[in-house]
């Protein structure tokens, strides 16, 4: 699928492609520690967020591991306040990883979730995906809050799965169903 022209539009946010324009928003969180406590990885240097903006900038899921990363736009003053996330997972069995970052500038204003039900709608509904799942820090009491205010049911908690500067760390997955997805979206 070709997302060059991707947009969709929720009630306060557009959900689009990254365009040259938006870098300086994107280093600015992608620089914040706090943004990446609960990504086992370091806050990207200069050069580092100038290469991942790059793959952002062409999102694609053709094959295992291909992302499509896209803007979260805030529509009343255009800010990118944040990125969502399609990991293709597995073509063949249609699934999908989802995952979101955002400033926390504009944390606790529910921006994450609303961009969440978009994306999920978008990959069940447009991409006709069978599974979305997420994975996330079981300390990340946030991230929480979000998959499960989406619907999305706690299927595996991992123990000790992974280690981020010498410390093991939980991590809970959470899925949804396509079929699931569309019988809420129906109120059925």
């Amino acid at each position: 699928m070709d997302f060059s022209d991707l947009r969709f539009s929720t009630q306060r946010l557009d959900i689009r492609r990254f365009v040259p324009a938006d870098f300086a928003a994107f280093q600015a969180y992608h620089r914040l520690p706090e943004v990446y406590r609960y990504l086992y990885a370091e806050p990207l240097d200069d050069a580092e967020a100038a290469e991942k903006f790059e793959r952002a900038c062409v999102p694609r899921l053709r094959k295992k591991g291909d992302a499509a990363v896209f803007a979260v736009e805030r529509r009343e003053d255009a800010a990118v306040i944040g990125e969502v996330v399609l990991k293709l997972e597995s073509a063949i069995a249609r699934q999908v990883e989802v995952g979101y970052i955002f400033n926390p500038a504009f944390a606790g204003k529910g921006y994450a979730t609303e961009a969440m039900r978009a994306i999920l709608d978008f990959a069940f509904s447009t991409l006709n995906f069978h599974r979305a799942f997420a994975r996330l820090d079981a300390a990340n009491a946030g991230s929480v809050g979000v998959v499960e205010r989406l619907g999305m049911r706690r299927e595996a908690h991992l123990i000790q799965n992974d280690q981020f500067k010498g410390v093991w760390g939980d991590e809970f997955i959470y899925a949804l169903l396509r079929d699931e997805w569309m019988a809420r979206q129906s109120g059925a």
